[in-house]
């Protein structure tokens, strides 16, 4: 990844954070005032696509879940395939610590999540929630600090967090997949065995592949496994180092063309259609439930503590080191940072508990607003004091030398 891609890359996700920040803002208003009717009617418009005797018909939240996410799962799919061949995880000394550092930040929020919630089997099965981070809202509080961060701790949270998106990923594969359809399935798999062979003749042509993509999607839809992983299968298939006749790498053009509309459309979307619910009547005891605990001290306390934890034992054992430059109290505030979970944290949400009822589903959409509020709160204050600390010691070393 060169400088300037790097650059525009950390400037469209930061951009993208504060208009997340915007989208949750302004759902948290439409669903607690009197336009909460208009909002839930909104997200309730049914929408169906229908092409002869085939078609699709779904609540517009729905396609929102299923349909737009399913892009922005394609975007990571892309991003992923792209730092593993050519960017910041090609080689094990580059992806070691932001390596460590992820499986620290999964394991020990999904634990804690577990031992507070022992008692309350029915949602079990929301023990990833808390193991999300959302890369945009991070580096967007990041981005208030400027030039305070290090440029290495701006790649050190966007390698983690790519990471995490890949944990992601692999554990709404393996844990939040209902019931099978073969048939489904075969024809998902008759769509991927002609992505594979489209990749390895050659062919350059985007349009091609979006149109067995999307018809790979339909299948995943109906298959019981989660139709945004459709979006990943394509992501892989589509070439990085065989040139169009332009002379342009698909996938850079693809992931080129796709940021934009993530980042500034799907994304503040997904969160203004999922981050509404209402707080009235809200108490003190329903905050402390295990459910919403859970989730608030996995973000706040145990994605932070797994990221530390596990890379200070990575140090102790030689096999990784705190990149140049970076304090510790630095990357504590990086650490905590990473307890953002908002956009993924509520997707998996929305797979996990949703089923139980919208009052289950409303407790756990509170607990992450409130863990990824206060992780935002807290890693800005950390990396601001840490900056503010180097800026003094920089400045006494100075006037010592003066």
């Amino acid at each position: 990844m060169t400088v300037q891609t790097l650059r525009n890359f950390l400037k469209l996700e930061s951009s993208s954070g504060l208009l997340l920040m915007g989208a949750m803002a302004l759902a948290l208003l439409c669903a607690n005032t009197s336009l909460a009717e208009i909002y839930h009617g909104f997200l309730r418009t049914p929408v169906s696509v229908q092409v002869g005797t085939l078609g699709l018909a779904k609540p517009l939240l729905l396609w929102i879940n299923d349909g737009l996410m399913a892009i922005f799962f394609l975007l990571i799919g892309l991003e992923v395939k792209r730092e593993v061949l050519e960017g910041e995880l090609t080689s094990l000394s580059q992806v070691a610590l932001p390596g460590i550092a992820a499986l620290g930040g999964m394991v020990v929020p999904s634990l804690l999540y577990v031992w507070i919630n022992l008692a309350n089997p029915s949602v079990l099965q929301g023990w990833a929630i808390p193991a999300a981070t959302d890369i945009a809202f991070a580096l967007g509080v990041m981005a208030l600090l400027g030039k305070q961060v290090p440029n290495v701790l701006k790649v050190f949270l966007l390698t983690l967090a790519i990471l995490d998106d890949l944990g992601a990923i692999i554990v709404i594969a393996l844990f939040y997949t209902v019931e099978l359809s073969v048939l489904s399935l075969v024809l998902a798999s008759i769509a991927i065995l002609g992505l594979i062979v489209m990749n390895r003749l050659g062919v350059t042509r985007i349009a091609a592949y979006m149109v067995v993509g999307v018809f790979l999607w339909i299948c995943v839809l109906e298959s019981g496994v989660h139709a945004t992983l459709a979006g990943v299968v394509l992501a892989f298939a589509i070439p990085l180092r065989v040139l169009d006749e332009q002379g342009n790498s698909p996938l850079r053009h693809l992931e080129h063309s796709l940021h934009p509309w993530v980042t500034f459309g799907i994304l503040p979307l997904f969160a203004f259609a999922n981050a509404g619910v209402s707080l009235g009547g809200l108490t003190l005891a329903e905050l402390l439930a295990p459910l919403p605990l859970g989730i608030a001290l996995g973000l706040l306390v145990g994605k932070p503590l797994g990221i530390v934890g596990f890379s200070w034992v990575g140090m102790r054992l030689g096999l990784v080191r705190l990149p140049s430059g970076v304090s510790w109290k630095q990357f504590h505030g990086t650490a905590a940072l990473c307890g953002i979970g908002f956009t993924m944290s509520l997707f998996i949400a929305s797979l996990a508990v949703k089923a139980n009822g919208p009052e289950v589903f409303d407790a756990a959409r509170i607990g992450v607003l409130i863990g990824s509020l206060g992780s935002a709160v807290g890693g800005y204050l950390l990396l601001r004091q840490s900056a503010r600390v180097s800026e003094k010691g920089a400045a006494d070393a100075v006037e010592k030398t003066s």
